[in-house]
């Protein structure tokens, strides 16, 4: 595969599209979150290509602009679960803890115990909406009902809901629309359409209804072509409270855009069904990518990625990352798991680099209170966003090639340099600029005082400071003299810091390769399985270096022998063996040494493996002193 086709590996296609994908998995999370088209659902498939989707695509881009202008919003799951906080009869429940239900497999009637005694008094949705405003999030969107089926609103379909089962009788779903509008923030559910525990035709309750779609995988993968006989039953399901529910969801809050998870739990037809109904009731609300997408189209609005990322693989189109602040979504005590606000600032610049949205989820207690935690991380995202937020905001995809020391962005007639890391040599070497540019300054400084540039060829060299003055993500305003003009060869650094090179913006060449969902240690090449397939990376030096070379992968339990090669050079080198490891291992490669100019680096392997190579995390160039 060459490097433009490599990068034009969509969203839809990145969660590994292999024929091996099946409608059900065992665990918190599904890796593939598509349906197998079947010619059961061609029916529905040519109806909306022919039909009603084909005519709402006429009015995408007018639906989606205020989403493409939104950048940044708050994903917040919160329901009964919040309640029990990742705790069932005093053990420990470890993983997403808005999963109780199919954990512990708990009972429709042990669940509305737990129901009866939720009274998240100190519940406010202003502080909720003003809270997300600071942070400079423009969106929110929060469960109205998750896989464990109980409405978080007054529902009449369902007396499963929070008004009928619940001491709180006011609708925070109504409190939290208007707070939205109150301040300007754009307001949507999460609803689970495909997944719901608590009703007897619904997939998923194999414990207490011995329905498909659960841990159990009983009736096997896809099992609604293994068994066309139980289909009725879910039809009935989402003809009698899925559809029902969204169309009172659209018509009591008129949100502005519907979250879906899960959708190859049901056929591909009924996922369609579900979208056309939507269309129907409001032609104008912004819809997902996990509610009806196959190997060949997604029909949302726009992509997502995998759940938890850390780092993104090349997107194209409109696409969206819901990263949260610990392991679970919904408040679980027990996870102390936070990530820095650091982390999310660097995200949401690396996801506006990349043209994506950064959707922040937040798992509220079950008194209705944010965790301190979380708390802390809001504030320090609004302190960092109240200085740089037009780097975001009023900015778009950076057309540059990637840097060593973090992403930039695209202003009017400027670039935005965001700098994670700071280089020990004091100077910040910018690659892929042709164009003539201004005099930079720190984006957070309102005199704007200069800072010393230099320009050669495509390379700008930015002389800093030697202490860095925003630890999360220092932003440099780089003023341009003219349209930009851009070199898309990569610029490693020769001193003062060191570069990753990523799997993910690898070369790959040779068929069959996957990339991981992009959690922590998740970001890797997988698939690695023959001898005609290698991994590369091409950059340029602006100067002669010696560098240590540092691979990162997580090893298989067969050890296999690969090739490392730098321009000409090369050396064998052989893989640990590590059964089950999920963990990866960093070991050092040697040590190469660069003219300045082009170079290219690779990985092959010498034999074919008995499983896979390795799942390639990434490279690391260190220059040496």
């Amino acid at each position: 595969m060459n490097h433009s086709i490599s990068r034009a590996i969509t969203l839809g296609f990145m969660l590994s599209l292999s024929a091996a994908a099946t409608a059900q998995v065992q665990g918190d999370e599904d890796k593939d979150m598509y349906n197998k088209a079947q010619l059961r659902d061609q029916k529905e498939i040519n109806k909306a290509e022919n039909g009603w989707w084909k005519l709402s695509m006429e009015k995408h881009d007018q639906r989606l602009r205020w989403w493409r202008d939104a950048k940044f919003g708050m994903f917040i799951h919160w329901g009964v679960y919040s309640q029990a906080a990742g705790e069932w009869k005093g053990k420990h429940v470890n993983g997403y803890s808005e999963h109780l239900m199919r954990k512990e497999k708990i009972s429709r009637a042990d669940y509305l115990d737990l129901a009866h005694h939720f009274n998240p008094e100190q519940f406010d949705a202003d502080k909720w909406v003003r809270m997300a405003k600071n942070a400079g999030m423009n969106y929110l969107i929060i469960t109205a009902k998750h896989h464990d089926g109980f409405a978080m609103y007054p529902s009449k379909v369902s007396s499963f809901n929070i008004s009928a089962q619940t001491p709180f009788k006011r609708d925070p779903m109504a409190e939290l629309a208007a707070a939205a509008k109150k301040y300007g923030v754009k307001f949507g559910f999460y609803y689970s359409h495909a997944f719901d525990w608590e009703d007897p035709d619904a997939p998923g309750n194999d414990w207490e209804y011995q329905n498909p779609g659960g841990d159990r995988l009983i009736g096997g993968a896809n099992w609604y072509d293994q068994h066309p006989d139980w289909l009725p039953k879910a039809v009935k399901y989402v003809n009698e409270k899925a559809i029902p529910q969204i169309q009172e969801l659209i018509r009591l809050y008129h949100p502005d855009i519907l979250w879906f998870d899960t959708p190859h739990k049901l056929p591909f037809s009924e996922n369609l069904r579900i979208l056309e109904a939507i269309r129907k009731a409001d032609p104008d609300v912004v819809v997902n990518g996990r509610l009806a997408r196959n190997g060949n189209t997604n029909y949302g609005d726009y992509k997502n990625t995998g759940d938890r990322p850390a780092e993104f693989a090349p997107v194209n189109g409109d696409w969206e990352a819901i990263p949260t602040t610990n392991e679970s979504y919904g408040y679980s005590k027990n996870d102390h798991s936070h990530k820095s606000a650091g982390f999310f600032v660097r995200l949401l610049a690396k996801s506006a680099s990349m043209g994506g949205n950064l959707l922040l989820n937040i798992g509220p207690m079950g008194n209705g209170v944010f965790d301190s935690r979380d708390t802390r991380i809001l504030e320090s995202i609004a302190g960092w966003n109240k200085k740089n937020s037009e780097s975001i905001y009023k900015a778009s995809k950076t057309p540059l090639p990637l840097q060593s020391w973090g992403v930039t962005t695209l202003g009017e007639n400027k670039l935005y340099l965001h700098v994670f890391n700071w280089p020990a040599n004091g100077q910040l070497a910018v690659g892929g600029i042709v164009s003539g540019v201004g005099k930079p300054y720190f984006l957070s400084d309102p005199s704007k005082k200069e800072l010393s540039v230099q320009q050669n060829g495509s390379q700008v060299l930015v002389r800093l400071p030697s202490v860095m003055p925003d630890s999360l993500n220092t932003v440099i305003v780089l003023p341009l003299k003219e349209k930009l003009k851009v070199d898309s060869m990569r610029l490693v650094a020769y001193a003062g810091l060191s570069t990753r090179l990523l799997a993910f913006d690898a070369v790959l060449e040779g068929q069959g390769f996957k990339f991981g969902d992009g959690k922590t240690n998740k970001y890797y090449v997988d698939g690695w399985k023959t001898t005609a397939q290698s991994i590369s990376w091409n950059f340029k030096t602006s100067a002669a270096a010696e560098y240590q070379v540092f691979i990162k992968y997580i090893p298989t339990e067969n050890s296999s022998k690969y090739v490392f090669q730098a321009d000409q050079s090369n050396a064998q080198k052989e893989t640990l063996s590590l059964p089950k490891s999920t963990e990866p291992v960093r070991e050092g490669l040697g040590k190469i040494k660069l003219d300045a100019g082009l170079h290219h680096l690779s990985l092959k392997a010498v034999e074919k493996p008995k499983t896979e190579v390795m799942k390639l995390l990434e490279l690391e160039l260190v220059p040496v002193p």
